[in-house]
C-alpha cells in the first residue's frame, strides 16, 4: 500500500467518526484504492455503490479542505461512477 493511500485512510477515518451509510470506493490514480462503508475506512478495491476517481493531488486537496468535492467534480478533476446520491452524502461529510 502506498504512503498516499495510508495517509488518506487515516484522514478519512478521522472525518467519518460515525460510520457511513453506503459504500464508496476512492481510486487514487497510480496509488491504489480506498473503501468507505459501514465497516469504516480501509485500503481495498471491493465493489461499491459509487466509485470516485482522482489524482493524488486532487484527492489530497479534498481531504485537506482546500477543494470542495462538488467543485472538483464540476471541473473534471474528480470523476464519479455509480450512485450519485451516495457520492453527494460522502461529499457533504468531507466538505
Amino acid at each position: 500500500m502506498s504512503d498516499v493511500v495510508t495517509k488518506a485512510v487515516e484522514a478519512l477515518s478521522g472525518k467519518l467518526d460515525g460510520g457511513f451509510d453506503g459504500s464508496v470506493k476512492f481510486v487514487i490514480e497510480d496509488e491504489g484504492a480506498i473503501m468507505v462503508d459501514g465497516d469504516g475506512v480501509r485500503a481495498g478495491d471491493d465493489e461499491a455503490d459509487c466509485t470516485m476517481t482522482a489524482d493524488a493531488e486532487t484527492f489530497a486537496a479534498i481531504l485537506e479542505g482546500d477543494l470542495n468535492p462538488t467543485a472538483a467534480f464540476m471541473s473534471g478533476k474528480l470523476s464519479v461512477d455509480g450512485d450519485m446520491g451516495t457520492a453527494m452524502k460522502l461529499g457533504s461529510v468531507l466538505s
